[in-house]
């Protein structure tokens, strides 16, 4: 069947003179108050517009004009990293979405320009070029693996472009051109290896990643806390590359170890393999204490709660979390994208970034890159993020909460330990360098 728009018609369907006269006078002002609405948000942004003129908002010439700002995002929307990228590219379009419906940003709606960066690092360089020198973008919300961090981050201090990074990740590093909106090794890392030890007392550890430098470098820092602080022991540490699926001598291995815990760092795909092959060798969350650094809600749709059932997570963020921030975005989240949408810690940071970004804009009164960055050094914050009140540090990453969280059947989780304060942002941990 043909769809067509008959202007002649009324919301039931009849013609609209019909609809008129058999509206009350009080009925009749209060539909001509809600079609006054979008003209009192054109007439909004036409006064931020006057306020704020193009030529005092952006002096380096970014693709901003008097009523648009292009914004770029650049994630893997295909190969082996799509199962956990989509639900960022997904939460900075709800983001976008959002503020635009709030008249955008200075009197400017967020125009985007998507790219894909294919799961390949390299690839990931060429885009982010792409977007900062062809397109001259005021910002860019991507990225997922720390590979592809390292592969545009030269880009983006050349160029000197905005990007907002949404996962969580090693540390180690801090830009001026880049904003972190997941967690750092001591807000994640560390924190789920003392619980593990105070909770379960585990003493022995068996490390297991993928194999490029996210794993390997939160590996690093793992064993100096096992072994320099917690003076426990490794007993085993072994990286597959990414994309794997034959884990089967690593089983072998894990039994032979018998470690009291199986600390995780597998991303992307290679998790649905990972997870099967746990629970085909008979290693499962009621025999075996298993933490993951890598497995959120997005994970799990290929994962299956019935593999992944008692092992734990360490995140900041879980879609389960009570709060009314949370209730609302989950809301919004799966209204856009369907009641069988899930989301994960990055998906939820990744719809952090373009809040930060308006709030540092609009502090700063402009988009210049370097206004930006300013105005973030000095306290922006964020009382409506799902995960709960947050703010950005001076060295660009979020005070925020760290917490522990079991798989469920039925692929959710359940949060069993939460740190009672923020914890600061420590990219650079001494000891562990």
């Amino acid at each position: 069947m043909s769809k067509h728009n008959d202007s002649n018609k009324g919301a039931t369907g009849a013609p609209a003179s019909a609809v008129e006269d058999t509206v009350s006078p009080l009925r009749r002002r209060i539909l001509q108050g809600i079609a006054a609405l979008p003209a009192l948000s054109v007439s909004g942004m036409a006064f931020a517009q006057a306020k704020y003129p193009t030529s005092a908002i952006n002096t380096t010439k970014l693709a901003i004009t008097d009523t648009e700002v292009t914004v770029g995002q650049l994630h893997s929307a295909t190969g082996t990293m799509a199962i956990s990228e989509t639900g960022s590219i997904q939460a900075e379009q709800l983001a976008i979405d959002q503020i635009n419906a709030m008249g955008g940003i200075l009197g400017r709606k967020i125009k985007v320009i998507k790219e894909d960066g294919a799961s390949d690092w390299p690839t990931f360089a060429e885009k982010s070029k792409k977007l900062l020198i062809n397109d001259h973008v005021a910002a860019v919300f991507g990225c997922w693996t720390s590979a592809s961090r390292k592969a545009v981050l030269p880009v983006f201090e050349k160029e000197n472009g905005l990007l907002y990074y949404p996962t969580f990740y090693e540390g180690l590093e801090q830009s001026k051109n880049v904003f972190y909106t997941g967690q750092e090794a001591t807000q994640q890392i560390l924190y789920s290896l003392d619980w593990a030890k105070k909770e379960k007392k585990a003493g022995t550890f068996f490390l297991i990643g993928s194999d490029y430098i996210w794993p390997r470098t939160s590996m690093k820092i793992a064993r100096k806390h096992i072994e320099n602080f917690q003076k426990g022991k490794v007993v085993g540490e072994e990286y597959y590359p990414l994309g794997s699926t034959n884990f089967g001598s690593l089983m072998n291995k894990i039994k032979l170890a018998k470690p009291d815990c199986i600390f995780a760092a597998v991303v992307g795909g290679s998790n649905v393999a990972f997870y099967k092959a746990l629970k085909a060798a008979g290693i499962t969350g009621d025999k075996q204490l298993l933490v993951t650094l890598s497995v959120t809600e997005d994970e799990m749709t290929g994962v299956g709660g019935e593999n992944f059932q008692g092992f734990y997570s360490s995140m900041k963020y879980f879609q389960s979390l009570d709060n009314d921030n949370n209730k609302k975005f989950v809301a919004a989240f799966k209204a856009k994208y369907g009641k069988d949408a899930v989301i994960g810690d990055v998906t939820q940071a990744a719809y952090l970034g373009a809040w930060l970004w308006k709030a540092a804009v609009e502090k700063a009164g402009s988009f210049d890159v370097d206004k930006v960055v300013a105005a973030s050094a000095s306290g922006i914050e964020l009382k409506q993020a799902p995960e709960g009140y947050v703010k950005l540090d001076a060295n660009h990453h979020l005070w925020s909460k760290s917490r522990i969280a079991m798989g469920m059947p039925d692929a959710t989780f359940k949060v069993v330990s939460e740190s009672p304060e923020l914890i600061k942002p420590d990219p650079f941990p001494k000891g562990y360098q």
